[in-house]
């Protein structure tokens, strides 16, 4: 059995375009002689759909992009996530589910068991939990296909049992050649390792080679790594696709070799993913360029960086925006990024608006001592500038504070804290200086 991992990018709500997408990869697919290709969870939808799983409409444009798929596949089969209607009575109005496609038609359907509701997901909200695993038929092959959490229920993985019902072991008493498991698993620090012992174990318990498709791309908060694996029966890891990256590679599973052990860089990880978080919300949401405040601080130089690797420098403003309070030498360090970077840059000094806000407040003007309201007017002068030059110009403005400023406060609301995504919102002060010193 020659299967293809396809993984992709697909974008929430893009039914057309996320449709074009798998038909092109089935295609890559048949030419590279795979008999099968395997696509990510909710393929055709994008991932989490959320509120437009309440929109009748958009299930059954989704439901018609799958069809549509269906009739123009010949000389391959294809795994394929989609929201299915329900059409019983009772319950949510979809499932979360997986169609095997071929010879024009949609073969079966399998849905998804377990629906998380911690951490990032809300999957009760709008899908009915299916009722047991089925085992699918191909060349003569026996195999169960699953849908991400329903993975998670490993007793060997966690030390005990966290939900009652567990679709592997369900499947695994039917018999079955082979496991897939289509996947949009969200990225967060050290979640390969622990992915990786995840498929391990389920695949030493069942005894079989186990196939892990997940997601790749940024979509808003959630970034998704891809990093798409295969495990042979004995639980070692045969294949590992790119990291933040799109990526399709043919395995066999009669021909399965264990890779050498990796050293994982957690650094180059976050980098990656910071990257392709900005690019793909930039390009997702229609944006082709992106302002920032540099201020020679560590946090805006770190995001100017990301963002001149994400979008180009050239799509990249870094504006200065002196007060009377501003030091020469953050002035210099922040032209100096700039030239560095290859940014464009600019220089817009605040001091009058700063003044005209005391005067119209009648406080007077302070020479030394600035308190945390005239330091927050700063910021805030800051945030409107950037913002104008934003809805004037075009472009995306990105936040600078980090999460150890944003958990004491210390970063001002409508000035700091402005713009249209917070980059290093997620890092603590101290990974910042760790990931700006590994890069």
């Amino acid at each position: 059995m020659r299967i293809a991992l396809a993984q992709i990018n697909t974008q929430i709500g893009n039914l057309t375009g996320n449709a074009q997408k798998i038909s092109e990869y089935i295609q890559k697919a048949e030419r590279k002689g795979a008999n099968l290709v395997v696509f990510p969870e909710l393929t055709i939808t994008g991932y989490p759909p959320k509120d437009l799983l309440e929109k009748p409409h958009f299930v059954e444009a989704n439901l018609k992009a799958l069809h549509d798929i269906a009739k123009k596949i010949q000389g391959i089969s294809a795994i394929v996530g989609f929201a299915e209607p329900n059409l019983e009575n009772t319950g949510k109005s979809v499932f979360n589910s997986a169609a095997l496609l071929s010879d024009g038609k949609v073969q079966s359907i399998q849905r998804k068991t377990l629906l998380p509701t911690y951490d990032v997901f809300d999957e009760t909200r709008h899908f009915e939990s299916g009722e047991g695993p089925l085992v699918w038929h191909l060349d003569g092959t026996r195999f169960g296909v699953s849908i991400c959490e329903d993975i998670w229920s490993e007793e060997l993985f966690w030390g005990r049992k966290i939900y009652e019902i567990d679709p592997i072991q369900q499947l695994s008493q039917q018999g079955i050649d082979f496991l897939v498991n289509i996947s949009a698993s969200p990225y967060s620090m050290e979640k390969q390792k622990s992915r990786d012992s995840l498929l391990s174990k389920t695949a030493i318990r069942h005894r079989v080679p186990l196939v892990y498709v997940n997601l790749v791309g940024g979509n808003d908060d959630l970034i998704f790594d891809g990093t798409s694996t295969v495990v042979d029966a004995e639980g070692r890891i045969c294949l590992k696709l790119k990291s933040f990256s799109e990526d399709l590679v043919i395995t066999d599973l009669q021909k399965l070799r264990p890779l050498a052990p990796s050293k994982e860089n957690d650094l180059e990880q976050i980098h990656q993913g910071l990257v392709l978080g900005i690019r793909d919300y930039m390009r997702k949401c229609g944006f082709g360029k992106v302002v920032m405040g540099l201020s020679g601080g560590i946090d805006s130089s770190l995001v100017a960086l990301l963002a001149a690797e994400a979008c180009g420098p050239r799509n990249v403003l870094g504006v200065s925006l002196p007060s009377p309070f501003s030091s020469k030498g953050s002035l210099l360090h922040a032209e100096a990024l700039a030239k560095k970077l290859r940014i464009q840059y600019r220089v817009i000094p605040i001091g009058d608006v700063y003044h005209d806000y005391q005067k119209s407040l009648g406080w007077r003007d302070e020479k030394v001592h600035v308190d945390v309201a005239l330091q927050n007017i700063q910021a805030r002068i800051r945030g409107n500038i950037l913002m104008a030059l934003s809805n004037r110009e075009g472009y995306l403005p990105l936040s600078t504070g980090n999460k150890s400023e944003m958990a004491v406060g210390y970063c001002t609301l409508y000035g700091d804290m402005a713009g249209g995504l917070a980059v290093i919102s997620d890092l603590p002060k101290t990974l910042v200086y760790r990931l700006a010193r590994h890069i």
